[in-house]
Order: structure tokens, then C-alpha cells, then sequence
């Protein structure tokens, strides 16, 4: 596990097969995070996007683009708690629904198929915000000996191991460079 700079996918990563889906996905979430989130669920979106693309066969090939932009912008907005009022940003996840015109039973299916895919949880600091990263203790638990406990808490060594395992997103004290995000 790495840190890659959170800036825009190369096209090469891409394939070319999912390349047309991934660029429209793109524009979508783009423009939309653009208008309603922050650069940060942009990027994420953008991670998540590229996954997805990278996947053999890739999904977004079948489909609308509208329905995928709507199930990857609420996968990330599902992992950081958009719904939550006590955030900023924050906004329904069925407000996504509506802004793409995609059924609400629709967009939660599609994003319930996205998480499934690719195995992303609540608290899965792969697909967080820096700040939640940095203020969510969940985040840093492992289990050590059947016990639950803070990795910030333990030696070096454990923390390397952790790291190394990709059970924690960064070593505590080495945190990535601002502009970062946590490879997969």
C-alpha cells in the first residue's frame, strides 16, 4: 500500500474498452461535485470511477451513465456520512437520486452493487475524506491479541506492520502529503 497524488486518473489506467463510459461517468460527477461537494469528493469519485473501470469486464459499460454517476457519488457520499446533517457538506443521498433523474431504488441498487464489487465498508478509509480519516478513532482499530485497540497508541513496529497489511491508512506521525489519498 502507497500514497498516490489525488489528482485525476491517467488515461492509460484506464482501458480503452471502459475509457467512453469513464469519461462521461467523469463529466457527470465532476460537474456535480463541482456545483454541491468539494474538490475532495471529486477526486474520490474519481478514484472510485476508475476502479470501477479497471474491473474485467467492466460494469460501466452496461448501463446509463447518469445511474452510475448517481450510485459512485453515493457510495462516497454512504462512507462519509453526507447524510449527516452534522457535516458540511451534507445532503440526502436521495437528493443525488433526483439531481441524475434516476429512481431511488435504482440509485440505491447500484450502489449497493458497487460496494459489494469492490468490498468497501463504513469507516473504509480507502474511499474517505482527509479530515474524517484524521477524526475517526474506527478508523485506527485493529485487533491485537483478540483486543481491540488504537494503533496511534502502540509501538512503531506494530503500526509498520499494521501499514504494511493495509489495515491503517498511513503510519500516525507520517501523515501523506496534503493533495494525497491512500492507494488501494
Amino acid at each position: 500500500m502507497s500514497v498516490t497524488p489525488n489528482v485525476p486518473v491517467k488515461p492509460a489506467s484506464i482501458p480503452a474498452s471502459s475509457q467512453p463510459a469513464y469519461d462521461a461517468i467523469v463529466a457527470l460527477t465532476d460537474r456535480f461535485c463541482e456545483a454541491r461537494l468539494t474538490y475532495e469528493y471529486q477526486m474520490l469519485c474519481r478514484k472510485l470511477a476508475a476502479a470501477l473501470a479497471r474491473k474485467r469486464p467492466s460494469p460501466l459499460t452496461r448501463g446509463k451513465p447518469e445511474v452510475w454517476a448517481c450510485a459512485v457519488l453515493r457510495v462516497i457520499g454512504w462512507v462519509n456520512f453526507l447524510d449527516d446533517s452534522s457535516n458540511s457538506p451534507h445532503m440526502k443521498l436521495t437528493a443525488i437520486d433526483k439531481a441524475f433523474g434516476v429512481a431511488e431504488s435504482t440509485g440505491q441498487g447500484k450502489a449497493k452493487a458497487i460496494r459489494d464489487l469492490l468490498k468497501i465498508h463504513q469507516f473504509d478509509f480507502r474511499w474517505m475524506l482527509r479530515q474524517r480519516i484524521e477524526t475517526t478513532s474506527m478508523v485506527w482499530m485493529i485487533e491485537v491479541n483478540g483486543l481491540p485497540l488504537d494503533v496511534r497508541h502502540l509501538r512503531r513496529e506494530i503500526q509498520e506492520e499494521a501499514f504494511q497489511k493495509g489495515l491503517i491508512p498511513y503510519i500516525p506521525g507520517e501523515k501523506p502529503v496534503e493533495g494525497e489519498t491512500i492507494a488501494e
